[in-house]
């Protein structure tokens, strides 16, 4: 009897010693969301248009989703009164096209990202290290870097999509991004 419960025992702390030492093995692997949002969306649509479209959503909702949260971080940390005014116009407008982009995804049943890239992350981690003046300015030229390129993106897109209501959406999305440009423009010059 006494050796059949140190069996047991055995047995027991074996399947312990495996199951932590299988739970300790690494770090949760973190997904790049855009990709994974690609990777789901290929597998529901055949056509390659519908595919394309859905990739460019997700694009857009990830690099809407970084816009927001970089600007509540400089919602908090700018100190220029002008840098912090620009921050809550970049969350509202941003906040209101991610809605949009998602009314028109859901329409279309495409799935997206609901966090930015490992690239954004490190981004956003580098600019929340800055104080002051100096966190004002990596913000601005982070707006004026990324909006520049938003925009010629959003012009091209707009362009080359084949689904009707992403176009529209696309479409509607440039006038707001030259804005947000230049007013990251003109911030720029004046904070150098």
């Amino acid at each position: 009897m006494k050796k059949l419960v140190n069996i047991s025992k055995l047995i027991l702390g074996t399947g312990l010693l495996l199951f932590t030492m299988n739970s300790c093995k690494n770090e949760p692997k973190h997904d790049d969301p855009v990709a994974t949002t690609e990777n789901q969306n290929e597998t529901k649509f055949e056509s390659k248009d519908i595919a394309d479209d859905s990739s460019f959503l997700g694009e857009a909702a990830e690099i809407h989703i970084f816009e927001i949260e970089v600007g509540k971080l400089a919602q908090k940390k700018a100190t220029n009164p002008e840098v912090k005014k620009y921050a809550d116009m970049m969350v509202a407008d941003h906040s209101k096209s991610l809605e949009e982009l998602k009314a028109v995804a859901s329409k279309k049943t495409i799935s997206l990202p609901t966090d930015i890239t490992e690239e954004r992350r490190e981004k956003y981690d580098e600019l929340n290290k800055k104080m002051g003046a100096e966190f004002d300015k990596k913000y601005i030229d982070l707006m004026t870097e990324g909006h520049e390129k938003a925009v010629d993106k959003m012009t091209k897109i707009s362009q080359q999509v084949s689904d009707e209501d992403v176009k529209l959406w696309a479409s509607r999305q440039i006038d707001a991004m030259i804005t947000h440009h230049n007013e990251a423009d003109k911030l720029k010059k004046k904070i150098k």
